[in-house]
């Protein structure tokens, strides 16, 4: 009976990988290593199962291993990366992915570098992060939405416009409608907000926050029917937005006096 060679090993896991067969992946890893324990390849897709069954640990003691017989591998290091972020082990994920970004720059490593810096909580070095992602590729909706974000919180306003706005409609997340939404009435550009809104709950039918934010801005507008559709719709959705809601209404200068609560709910679910 002919022995399966390590390269029909490889052939098979990757192919129980790709499939999501991860328990007759890893038990075909477990068998070669018993044969080949330091083979850097079997090492790495261990490592690469084990990762996406969720064994960071694990995981991380395997590429490891790869690494060791085979440091100057760039997918290698990028995974060691992922994994040493996972474990909230930032500094060791960014050595990996500096070797990974010297042996190999990609469009990919940037990613995993900004990722893990925003994950530590350095806020000025992601901003940089973010902003050489968005650089590398401006219609790429992770990296806008996330500078977008935080152009956003710093208050450049029209910058982090430009950035979310820079992702065609077609690929824009609810997230980044969201936050184009909350530029945009910000900038006072309420048609802009109410559009942007509205495709966060085409997305996101119950999506409470947008709605209500619609029912503001469409209020701002003048379109109090509008906004109480709005209203209705996250009411519906999530029942604490009462408070927020009935403050819109009674508060705003396009807004309507309600004495009675209970009035006020039983319009919502009409």
């Amino acid at each position: 009976m002919r022995v399966a060679t390590t390269e029909d090993l490889v052939r098979q896991i990757v192919a129980d990988f790709n499939a999501g067969r991860l328990e007759q992946a890893i038990s075909l890893c477990e068998a070669g290593l018993r044969r080949t324990r330091t083979d850097p390849v079997l090492n790495h897709l261990f490592a690469a199962v084990l990762f996406a069954r969720g064994d960071a640990p694990r995981a991380g003691i395997h590429i490891q291993a790869s690494l060791a017989a085979k440091a100057d591998n760039a997918p290698g290091q990028l995974l060691a990366g992922r994994i040493a972020r996972s474990c909230g082990e930032f500094d060791r994920a960014m050595l990996h992915l500096g070797r990974a970004a010297a042996l190999s720059p990609s469009l990919e490593i940037l990613l995993e570098q900004a990722r893990t810096i925003d994950a530590a909580g350095d806020r000025r070095r992601a901003v940089d992060a973010w902003r050489a992602v968005n650089r590398a590729n401006p219609l790429l909706p992770e990296a806008a939405a996330r500078l977008g974000r935080l152009l956003f919180e710093d208050g450049l306003l029209p910058d982090a416009a430009a950035v979310l706005e820079a992702v065609p409609a077609t690929g824009r997340t609810a997230s980044l409608w969201f936050d184009l939404g909350l530029v945009k009435q910000d900038l006072n550009d309420l048609a802009g907000a109410a559009d942007a809104y509205s495709k966060v709950l085409e997305q996101q039918p119950g999506n409470a926050k947008a709605a209500v934010n619609l029912g503001i801005v469409l209020q701002d507008m003048r379109d109090l029917d509008g906004a109480i559709a709005a209203y209705r719709t996250a009411y519906s959705a999530q029942p604490e937005t009462f408070g927020v809601i009935a403050m819109s209404l009674t508060s705003a200068p396009q807004g309507q006096l309600w004495l009675d609560r209970e009035a006020l709910k039983r319009m919502l679910t009409h």
